[in-house]
């Protein structure tokens, strides 16, 4: 079964200072466009593929849509409790790594068995928050 790698999109463009505030949804939407080459190659000493790559936005980036490689999940409600609905339903038995830099999400997932990692590991050195 494939590794499971899913990805907090308000937590994750929020650790770069860019201005997305300005527009929340191109931002998630460049975050989904980054996320194609992890998709297919992995994330290097934390998950090799082949992998599954759920992005969850929230709020103004709800519309954006799914490409090839990147499952788009929106949350009609808090991004965390629907990350954290995916872990349950969709997590177990593969590993499962969440990323996201949320302390609270993070306890959250992890007591469901998943994996955690911050933003760095999708945007590269010199990019994100920890």
């Amino acid at each position: 079964m494939d590794a499971l790698l899913i990805v907090d999109a308000a937590n994750v463009v929020g650790s770069v200072p860019d201005g997305w505030w300005r527009d929340r949804h191109g931002a998630a939407e460049r975050l989904r466009d980054a996320l194609v080459a992890p998709a297919a190659d992995g994330l290097p000493g934390l998950l090799a593929p082949p992998l599954e790559l759920v992005l969850v936005v929230e709020g103004a980036a709800r519309g954006v849509e799914s490409v090839a490689g990147v499952r788009v999940v929106p949350a009609a409600g808090s991004g965390d409790d629907r990350i954290v609905q995916l872990v349950a339903d969709e997590g177990g038995g593969r590993d499962c790594l969440v990323v996201t830099a949320d302390r609270g999400l993070r306890e959250r997932v992890q007591a469901l068995g998943a994996r955690v990692t911050g933003p760095r590991a999708v945007w590269g050195p010199g990019r994100g928050g920890a």
